[in-house]
């Protein structure tokens, strides 16, 4: 079952992703995640292990966490043909984690709530097919 992103300090449902628990490992889960965005016309721009990061740079330890930077070209295109500044919001943010009861955890961004922050009309048919393609996405994990 798809949920809304929930804050960690209050509890509360968010509107700014929507998340899932998956019968899958956490590698198995990127991988998964990766072709599914791919069927929707997804690619994957950038790729972050904040695990590996944050032991290279702060040495800590850190739970498996992953940000898949996710974009599809038409749509991108589209938004930026829009509102040139919208760079500042893109690529997509998919998350793949580990939580504190060891599932995996693959969330999703939803970008109708951070295209509402700009303000142009123009984006919120985009937002809205972007939306409904990575919650197709997460609910077939």
């Amino acid at each position: 079952m798809l949920n809304e992103v929930k804050s960690r300090s209050t509890g509360e449902q968010t509107n700014y992703g929507f998340s899932k628990i998956v019968d899958l490992g956490y590698e198995q889960a990127i991988e998964k995640v990766t072709e599914e965005l791919k069927k929707e016309g997804f690619g994957i721009l950038t790729e972050i292990d904040v695990k590996e990061t944050l032991k290279k740079k702060l040495d800590v330890d850190f739970k498996p966490y992953k940000i898949l930077g996710a974009c599809n070209p038409p749509f991108a295109h589209e938004a930026l043909q829009a509102e040139e500044q919208i760079g500042l919001m893109l690529p997509c943010n998919v998350i793949v984690y580990v939580n504190d009861n060891s599932e995996t955890v693959v969330s999703a961004i939803n970008p109708i709530a951070s295209m509402q922050a700009v303000k142009n009309d123009n984006l919120g048919e985009v937002a809205e097919t972007i939306q409904s393609k990575l919650k197709k996405i997460i609910e077939r994990l």
